[in-house]
């Protein structure tokens, strides 16, 4: 286990260390105390490799995140996971605005709520809510599987393309050209799935929830759809 006070090492020589860790390494377990807040904290690793913040965290924690495991034991700020290639980020908190943003692949997990834009332009990323999120998720969201839990805000998936929306609770309006969606076998297999792999399969069951997506009229533009743009 590699200790990391980084009250007192400070952010960079952290990110350093972990930006070292290229490949394969033997350090694989790395836990972080005192982050009070600190932005970009374990932005960039590429390493198999299991790091621990203890506490909440600032802007862009996890940023670029590809091969490791990041558990955020508090709260993340804006931007949490953003373009996240691989691996996995959880955080037993609440995560503030646009979590996963862009991201094209591996699992963010949020115990608590998460803001608006959850899941904003995501492509490839597996983003699983266990409370509410706010408006304007999954906006213009092109692939992966976004499973709420609780509820969604105004707006959830405007100009969404191929991307996958699952609520369990009530939506308070769909964006432009999102609809609700048939519900089928392996929607229900797939959200099995999910549901395990994000620490929520006691919680709900794949039947309790929807399936929402595009309905495909502003993929190409049509002077009738005008208003929707």
């Amino acid at each position: 286990m590699q200790s990391f006070d980084l009250g007192k090492e400070g952010l960079r020589a952290l990110n350093s260390a972990l930006h070292a860790l290229k490949g394969q390494t033997n350090m694989t377990a790395w836990d972080v105390i005192n982050p009070k807040g600190a932005h970009a904290i374990a932005a960039g690793v590429d390493a198999p490799v299991d790091i621990t913040v203890r506490g909440s965290t600032g802007y862009y924690c996890a940023g670029m995140n590809k091969q490791a495991t990041i558990r955020i034991k508090g709260s993340a700020g804006p931007g949490v996971a953003e373009n996240m290639m691989s691996g996995a980020v959880i955080i037993d908190g609440n995560a503030s605005q646009y979590a996963g943003a862009t991201g094209r692949g591996g699992l963010l997990v949020i115990k608590g709520n998460a803001s608006s834009r959850c899941g904003v332009s995501m492509k490839g990323i597996d983003i699983v809510v266990h409370g509410n999120i706010g408006h304007m998720s999954a906006f213009m969201a092109q692939s992966g599987n976004l499973v709420v839990l609780g509820d969604a805000g105004d707006a959830l998936g405007d100009s969404l393309y191929e991307a996958r929306l699952f609520v369990r609770g009530s939506v308070k309006s769909l964006g432009a050209d999102c609809i609700e969606k048939e519900m089928r076998p392996e929607h229900l297999a797939l959200l099995a799935d999910l549901l395990k792999r994000g620490e929520a399969d006691g919680k709900a069951k794949p039947e309790e929830f929807k399936r929402y997506g595009s309905a495909r009229k502003l993929y190409n533009f049509n002077i009738d759809n005008a208003a929707a743009y």
